[in-house]
């Protein structure tokens, strides 16, 4: 008997889990509540840091698993999604040697720079105290990322519905109803909730024990430059304010702060742009990106879900898989967390890092 999946969210990791799921024989049903391509969430733009350094040996790893299934979407569409052009993290030398450290236990390249060196490489960039630079690495295009997993997921099979709001959900033994803003309902043998910011008003009533997830909007800039694409990206740890992250992009150098925006309603918020923060990432172009036009920032907004630890939610209750809560950081590994999403269905168990039950750590 073929199993009915619905999946509720459409960004990139709904789609992701859709394409798994299709791929392994589900019957799928993805509901979007948006149009294609639109901008209201966390996964639309042009650029998003794929990078496999991180200073913990779990998210290398499932950064390295990522890799080629990057590769495997881009062969099952005819789509290049991932390009390759390194990232750069500089700062203190405690930051840098732990993802060197890192990055050499798993066996992936990495090489220490001076500063002298990497402005050698990349003028544009100026770097602080020490660095290291891993090749595999580079920006990820969202956009065309998401109409990929939908393409691939409907290719095997899968129905992918947009401006389709699921307003409710409601386990009935085994199976869950699914309810639509168009009266609908679809009573389905599985659901995996991957709503973005709107995964706990999704889930309020249905899944015990959700970890709480923090609601920001978060401004980041694109600044011209004329070399954009050639950039790599990069992370400045313990810079002269919080962490910043930047990235060559078709938009320009895009650059930001991590996670520092206000909380807000994500159906109710107006997304008017924090000048403030804007006048703080330019001060910090001036100084730091001397590549870019400072004097020509084009600032957006988007949304980050993030847990009180950042790790994500990826977990299962009953026929309700839950994805959620990338706290700023999970674009990257889309197609993991759709392979995991996909398991879980299945009936497998799940990583431990992202139960629903884990103890609770961080603010």
């Amino acid at each position: 008997m073929v199993r009915h999946t619905v999946v509720v969210g459409g960004g990139v990791m709904g789609s992701a889990a859709a394409w798994h799921l299709a791929s392994r024989g589900d019957q799928v049903t993805l509901f979007e509540q948006f149009p294609p391509g639109h901008d209201r969430g966390s996964s639309h733009g042009t650029s998003r840091i794929f990078r496999l350094a991180y200073d913990d040996a779990f998210y290398v790893g499932l950064a390295v698993r990522a890799l080629p299934l990057w590769r495997k979407l881009e062969e099952e569409t005819g789509r290049e999604v991932l390009e390759l052009t390194g990232a750069v993290d500089h700062g203190p030398v405690g930051a840098t040697e732990a993802l060197h450290r890192a990055l050499t236990a798993a066996g992936r390249p990495v090489e220490r720079l001076t500063p002298d060196q990497a402005a050698e490489r990349w003028p544009g960039l100026r770097v602080d105290g020490t660095a290291v630079f891993h090749p595999e690495a580079g920006r990820v295009h969202a956009d065309h990322a998401v109409e990929a997993f939908q393409e691939a997921a409907r290719q095997h099979g899968a129905r992918v519905r947009h401006g389709v709001k699921v307003t409710r959900l409601a386990v009935r033994g085994q199976r869950v109803e699914v309810v639509t803003d168009g009266e609908e309902a679809v009573v389905a043998d599985a659901v995996v909730v991957a709503a973005g910011s709107w995964t706990p008003g999704r889930l309020a009533g249905v899944v015990p024990g959700l970890p709480p997830m923090r609601i920001t909007q978060e401004q980041p800039v694109h600044f011209p430059a004329p070399d954009a694409l050639g950039w790599p990206s990069f992370i400045h740890h313990g810079g002269p304010d919080e962490a910043v992250y930047g990235l060559g992009s078709l938009d320009g150098v895009k650059v930001g702060f991590h996670g520092v925006g206000p909380v807000v309603d994500p159906d109710h918020r107006d997304r008017t742009i924090d000048q403030q923060a804007v006048a703080r990432l330019q001060k910090y172009a001036e100084r730091w990106l001397p590549g870019v036009d400072a004097t020509e920032p084009a600032a957006l907004t988007c949304l980050y879900t993030t847990t009180p630890d950042e790790d994500f939610v990826i977990d299962r209750r009953g026929p309700v898989t839950v994805v959620g809560g990338f706290s700023g950081h999970g674009f990257k590994f889309a197609p993991v967390v759709g392979e995991l999403a996909a398991d879980l269905v299945g009936g497998g168990n799940g990583l431990d890092r992202f139960s629903m039950t884990r103890p609770r750590t961080g603010g």
